[in-house]
């Protein structure tokens, strides 16, 4: 489709939809989406479409945005792309949605810290090996949805507050009257209404999905006791499924709204329950045909599927500062509690980082799921990495050794001492990325100044800020020192 052609075909969305207003939406570098509106008239203007928003397209200031310009060289370009059109659920005003790639204003240049284009190049990246020409991404999305959260810090005072009307610590709160029915701490997964109180929230959610051509596979509660959800998407190709991931989670947090509750992907909100996770399912494709199948091959895993395999285990320290890119992450990966917190893989051992379903013998639905992402990871980066470490491992023929099949949180201290683990913090993640880059920066996929700019965003917007206030069990413990 020519230039010409797309914004003609957004035009007649616009006219067709009685469209108000057009919001133009990008990615700053942690994850979260920004936007600003514009008068679809701004999108209409087709004579000639050289000097349009489409090719010039429209200004922003590069220096209020997370990760992105310094102050004496703010001015930044958003284009929209066409393809990305879509009715925006959460606007009462009809409203359409164009997700945009971010240039330099002077060349015209892609901008090298746009997620949106590092995940393109990754995609370029793996056409080039000749390897594979497809890459299938399906996350699994956890998310919690709290009915109260209140927080704050100050000088002399710091605290968290949650509520859900679902948590098991409200069995004796007077509700006038309280109905019982909270699931217990660790059995929320799959209980039917009216245990299950958000069933019709996901529906909701599911629906407006749907809408905006997010392909639903299921939903479900989730393990915790208060409010713990998944919404299961089809997989899909790399960037494609990115941007769905962000339309996900802009629809979780607009339906929660809606129903004055709050949505939060944060993967430790609660003590002593889950956490949330972002499994996420990964294969190579070629020709229209799938690559880690082989019915003789270990969990009928091809040569290709477990090299892969190798490559996101002996770069899963590293990929964690990506895939697992909060200090809260780290609340979650710990030994123990039944996260995947040991880089070994296996068939259907949900203990294990890389797991290989085992639901079906079809050759296109073999596929790995490494599981020690979370949904605070920006879609964008944490799937190119992830490519990027499994064609380091083809390309380089690591083998991941043997595989695991024991409960590796039964393992004796002397056997689980031997296994290798990813991070115990976000700062030794970005240690480790120090340490462990270069895969990353095969084909200009990812570029140094966006790992030092990742490095020094992390440390002194999070680690930082994190590492200076003291933390509320401290008072607990030493008080009375």
């Amino acid at each position: 489709m020519t230039p010409q052609d797309a914004a003609q075909k957004v035009a007649d969305l616009i006219k067709k939809e009685n469209i108000q207003i057009v919001d133009l939406k990008f990615n700053d570098l942690p994850g979260l989406w920004q936007h600003f509106s514009i008068p679809p008239r701004e999108l209409q203007e087709l004579e000639d479409i050289q000097t349009s928003i489409w090719v010039d397209g429209i200004g922003f200031d590069g220096s209020s945005i997370r990760g992105f310009q310094k102050i004496q060289e703010s001015d930044m370009i958003l284009i929209p792309d066409p393809a990305t059109a879509r009715i925006d659920p959460a606007c009462e005003v009809p409203t359409l949605s164009l997700i945009c790639d971010i240039q330099d204003p002077v060349t015209h240049e892609p901008y090298t810290r746009d997620p949106r284009y590092i995940a393109k190049k990754a995609e370029q990246y793996l056409t080039s090996t000749g390897l594979a020409d497809t890459s299938f991404w399906g996350p699994e999305l956890e998310f919690f949805i709290f009915d109260d959260i209140r927080f704050d810090q100050t000088e002399n005072s710091g605290y968290y507050y949650v509520d859900s009307i679902e948590g098991e610590w409200n069995t004796g709160r007077e509700e006038n009257p309280n109905l019982g029915y909270k699931p217990r701490f660790k059995e929320g997964y799959f209980p039917v209404p009216p245990h299950d109180s958000l069933q019709d929230i996901r529906s909701e959610m599911v629906i407006e999905m749907e809408k905006v051509g997010i392909t639903i596979e299921v939903h479900h509660h989730e393990v915790a006791t208060a409010g713990q959800c998944e919404i299961d998407m089809k997989y899909g190709t790399l960037v494609a499924q990115a941007d769905n991931v962000l339309w996900y989670k802009y629809i979780v947090k607009n339906i929660a709204r809606k129903h004055n509750k709050v949505a939060t992907f944060m993967p430790k909100p609660l003590y002593g329950d889950n956490g949330s996770g972002m499994h996420t399912h990964q294969s190579l494709w070629k020709n229209g045909q799938p690559l880690f199948f082989d019915k003789t091959g270990y969990a009928m895993t091809s040569q290709m599927c477990r090299w892969y395999i190798g490559g996101l285990l002996k770069h899963g320290r590293s990929l964690m500062a990506f895939c697992a890119p909060t200090t809260n992450s780290y609340k979650r990966l710990v030994p123990g509690y039944e996260a995947p917190v040991n880089l070994v893989y296996s068939a259907r051992n949900r203990s294990a980082a890389a797991r290989i379903p085992m639901y079906t013998a079809q050759p296109k639905a073999k596929r790995i799921e490494f599981r020690p992402p979370d949904p605070a990871c920006n879609p964008y980066l944490g799937f190119s990495a992830m490519l990027m470490a499994g064609l380091d491992g083809v390309e380089n023929q690591i083998d991941p050794g043997p595989p695991l099949e024991k409960n590796t949180y039964d393992l004796s201290p002397k056997e689980a001492a031997r296994l290798k683990t990813v991070p115990a913090s976000l700062d030794e993640a970005l240690r480790a990325l120090e340490q462990d880059h270069d895969y990353l920066l095969k084909g200009g996929v990812f570029t140094q100044d966006v790992l030092d700019v990742w490095l020094e965003y992390k440390r002194e917007a999070e680690i930082d800020p994190v590492r200076l206030r003291p933390h509320p069990w401290e008072f607990h413990l030493y008080f009375d020192v």
